[in-house]
């Protein structure tokens, strides 16, 4: 991937990575507006989701900024979200990473955006703001 240019949009919104138990119901708080994930699996239900949507009484963690790369992505790419998550690795950056079918989404924790969008820069991305 490093002979491909990329370019990366950066959410203005924060988001929380929610844990409910695996046989709750996808809860009508999640799916207002703008991004959301909804992953199911033996063990939980987990959901990606605005910040500001969530219930107190929910467990879960805030406070994480979403870059999405521009899309669609064909599926014979290789390396995408290793070249980024290793990119963001050496500068000791934490990620949460979701792929779709037409793209990838990179949460980062909003303490360390800035650090972030600083370090894919430096390695040829461009990364955009969302408006």
């Amino acid at each position: 991937m490093k002979n491909c240019k990329l370019v990366m949009r950066l959410f203005k919104d924060t988001y929380a990575v929610c844990r409910l138990t695996h046989n709750d119901n996808i809860p009508v708080w999640a799916d207002i507006d703008g991004f959301c994930s909804v992953t199911r699996t033996s063990d939980e239900l987990s959901v990606v989701c605005m910040e500001k949507s969530v219930p107190d009484e929910i467990q879960c963690e805030k406070s994480w900024r979403i870059l999405k790369v521009e899309g669609p992505l064909d599926f014979s790419l290789i390396g995408i979200l290793s070249s980024i998550s290793t990119v963001l690795a050496e500068k000791c950056i934490s990620i949460f990473a979701i792929s779709t079918y037409d793209t990838d989404y990179i949460l980062v924790k909003e303490k360390d955006i800035e650090k972030a969008v600083d370090a894919l820069m430096n390695a040829g991305y461009e990364v955009r703001s969302v408006e």
